[in-house]
């Protein structure tokens, strides 16, 4: 058995080939950043050419700066980015990629909340449908594109076509498809009355097979080997939805512990022993062969400061130091005061309304760059905290957490989270958890752990632990509650501004 586990993690933005050996030290990476498109605004998409062909540059890439030779990998594991819509035509070839940024189907989502439609779903998937929910974009698709929706062939999530391009399986896993809402949770099997709930009643035999996360699903192909470098039939698992692969990678695997992830979305996410639909939450993916994961999140988390850099924060980086690090270097140099700027993390709209949008709130003269930054990163923080008070309203509290994502590498956003939250919040070692995540599923499919719990137990180190500042707590709860408050006040102005109709060019001139 070869001595290595190879981690993908193919994110919105970003998708990464991590090597990794038995310990869990990271022997090499190789990461490529996507471009997403916007043919409308709304509307977030990716050519799935480009997604394939940064996928053979990330694993050849690893390989070559590892050293060592493609038969010496046991196995390969995949983690994605959950929900929007990969999808096949009916001959397999790549057809469309709808990012989970996207919000076209915001209209849809009012439409079906005043129809019911959610009150049918939750009892089933867990889950209320949503702009970016893999089954309402196929729906939107099949009402507002029929000429492209008559061409699909199969329904992937972002993993699965990285999988299918390896080996040729038509595949996914249950923690993917469970947190895109499309399986009956608690069963973990498609349903044809969820199905017909979403006005999908005609598509069941474009859903792919479904695996088990650490279950082999296929070998890599003579074709994907020679595109690779890696060695024709290395084993490859279904994989996994990238927040649960996260939190494996960042070493939560107790029933009951935490896992925050601060990316491109909001992750916030419990462990338990069975799902309780009863208490809504956002929704449920497994998490292992027996337990689920309650999650609360939003693409409300990381990227608005990829955003507040890319816009405001051009760097060249010839210091050696980052835009990211620098920026985080202006927040804390902010000590905290009451008349601080509140700033609303709604680059991509908010859970349950699609409509909303960013901004600052209370700002002044005499606010700098850094009260800016400071600004963004505890509008994060506040987004974060809200899920985690829907999750806790709703039993699944906690006493820590550890967190995990780009936010994690900062030296003050994990501070600003555990004050924030007011719980002590630990950072994993490793950078690169959901690499990790999907490694260590990888290894639990042939057999050299036990299960993913024995594999994270072996692989996962800790490295910053951090603690609330007490004298902080009755700051953050003042400014947590003029946070919703303007958040509330916005909310019909965000839909005027949704809703305006473009000036007509006569008019504009």
């Amino acid at each position: 058995m070869g001595e290595y586990l190879l981690g993908i993690d193919a994110g919105n933005t970003v998708i990464k080939a991590v090597l990794f050996d038995r310990e869990g030290n990271e022997i090499a990476m190789a990461a490529e950043e996507g471009h997403s498109q916007v043919p409308t605004p709304g509307h977030v998409e990716r050519g799935l050419g480009e997604l394939w062909s940064h996928a053979k540059v990330v694993i050849r890439a690893c390989i070559e700066r590892a050293g060592i030779r493609a038969d010496e990998i046991a196995a390969i594991g995949c983690a994605g980015h959950g929900n929007g819509l990969y999808a096949l035509d009916r001959s397999g070839a790549p057809l469309i990629g709808i990012q989970s940024l996207d919000t076209r189907a915001a209209g849809l989502v009012e439409e079906w909340q005043a129809e019911g439609v959610g009150q049918r779903t939750y009892p089933i998937a867990g889950q209320r449908p949503w702009p970016s929910q893999t089954p309402t974009l196929l729906a939107w698709l099949k009402r507002f594109r029929p000429d492209l929706f008559a061409k699909i062939g199969t329904v992937f999530l972002c993993k699965d076509f990285v999988v299918n391009r390896l080996t040729g399986a038509r595949v996914s896993d249950v923690s993917d498809m469970s947190g895109a809402g499309l399986l009956d949770v608690a069963g973990r099997r498609y349903d044809d009355g969820l199905m017909m709930a979403y006005g999908l009643h005609d598509c069941m035999d474009l859903l792919p097979d479904l695996a088990e996360s650490d279950a082999i699903v296929g070998r890599v192909s003579e074709e994907a080997a020679v595109q690779t470098g890696l060695a024709a039939g290395t084993p490859v698992v279904g994989g996994l939805f990238d927040v649960v692969a996260s939190a494996i990678g960042s070493g939560v695997t107790k029933t009951g512990a935490a896992s925050i992830i601060a990316g491109t979305w909001s992750i916030n996410q419990v462990i338990i022993d069975q799902p309780d639909l009863s208490n809504p939450i956002f929704m449920f993916s497994t998490f292992d062969r027996n337990r689920y994961m309650a999650i609360e999140a939003s693409a409300t988390s990381a990227a608005n400061l990829e955003w507040l850099v890319r816009e405001l924060f051009p760097h060249d980086g010839k210091d050696g130091r980052s835009p990211f690090d620098l920026c985080c270097q202006l927040a804390a140099e902010v000590a905290p005061a009451a008349n601080d700027p509140l700033y609303h993390p709604f680059l991509y709209g908010a859970q349950q309304d699609g409509n909303a949008r960013a901004g600052f709130y209370g700002v002044a003269g005499w606010h700098t760059k850094g009260h800016l930054v400071r600004a963004v990163l505890e509008g994060v923080a506040f987004g974060h905290r809200q899920h985690i008070a829907t999750m806790r309203a709703a039993g699944a509290g906690f006493d820590e957490a550890v967190l995990s994502g780009g936010g994690s590498r900062s030296l003050i956003w994990p501070q600003i989270f555990a004050d924030v939250l007011d719980v002590p919040v630990t950072v994993a070692r490793s950078r690169e958890t959901g690499a990790l995540g999907a490694a260590i599923t990888a290894g639990a499919g042939i057999g050299l752990f036990a299960d993913i719990s024995a594999g994270a137990a072996a692989m996962v180190q800790t490295e910053r632990h951090y603690r609330p500042n007490a004298a902080l707590g009755a700051h953050y709860d003042r400014r947590f509650a003029i946070y919703g408050e303007i958040a509330a006040a916005m909310a019909p102005i965000w839909r005027r501004l949704a809703t305006s109709e473009p000036l007509a060019r006569e008019a504009a001139e």
